[in-house]
């Protein structure tokens, strides 16, 4: 019992780690939105294809338009972000520095020409990868983060097509290539839990070892 104690405490401050760190992030995506009231800082977006707008590769995802799009985004960033850092931290350490560069390196390149801001490319990348890295490894951990992530935001899946005007799916589109290609290549890199056996259950087994020499 006193491992299981042990196990429980270690896993309460992992995860109070992954929340702080998260939320870490939360509140500067709110810090530079008050800054916009003064600065206007959507120059510092991805502006694809201009020298000028490679900046917005590290900027952008800091940036937001308006308290709608930084408010819509706050949620998501913290649970998806708490999630990936608890469940895999290891992967964390690679997979959302990846996924932050990699979404806006693809908006770069490929999307249209305008600025595009906002932390939906890393929150879509998150989700992609929380997902089917739970597919792949089809651990306890990873099953219940992949479904609890399912249920909460499966409907971003959307988010990667063309819909609204002003809204960049392409954003949403690279980070989840991004996503996708990084829970494929990380799958193996955080071990597995190993399963906690609690004294009821090694009583049981004992005692099916004990029927079961008596045959």
């Amino acid at each position: 019992m006193a491992g299981n104690a042990f196990e429980v405490k270690d896993d309460a401050r992992r995860l109070r780690r992954s929340a702080i760190a998260a939320g870490c992030f939360v509140g500067l995506i709110w810090l530079v939105w008050l800054v916009e009231f003064t600065v206007d800082l959507r120059r510092f977006g991805v502006y694809p294809r201009e020298p000028d707008g490679l900046i917005g590769i590290l900027t952008a995802p800091l940036i937001h338009g308006s308290f709608k799009h930084v408010f819509s985004n706050t949620l998501p960033a913290f649970i998806l972000g708490t999630a990936f850092l608890y469940g895999y931290p290891k992967s964390a350490a690679v997979g959302i520095p990846a996924i932050y560069l990699g979404s806006g390196l693809g908006v770069w390149l490929f999307a249209r020409s305008s600025y595009h801001i906002g932390a939906s490319g890393l929150i879509h990348g998150m989700m992609f990868f929380l997902f089917v890295i739970g597919v792949l490894r089809r651990d306890r951990l990873s099953i219940a983060i992949s479904l609890i992530v399912f249920f909460l935001y499966g409907s971003m899946v959307w988010g990667i097509l063309p819909a609204e005007p002003g809204v960049s799916f392409e954003s949403h589109l690279f980070g989840a290539v991004m996503g996708v290609i990084l829970a494929i290549s990380l799958r193996n890199r955080d071990p597995a839990r190993v399963k906690k056996q609690y004294d009821w259950e090694e009583e049981s087994e004992e005692n099916g070892d004990n029927s079961r020499s008596f045959r």
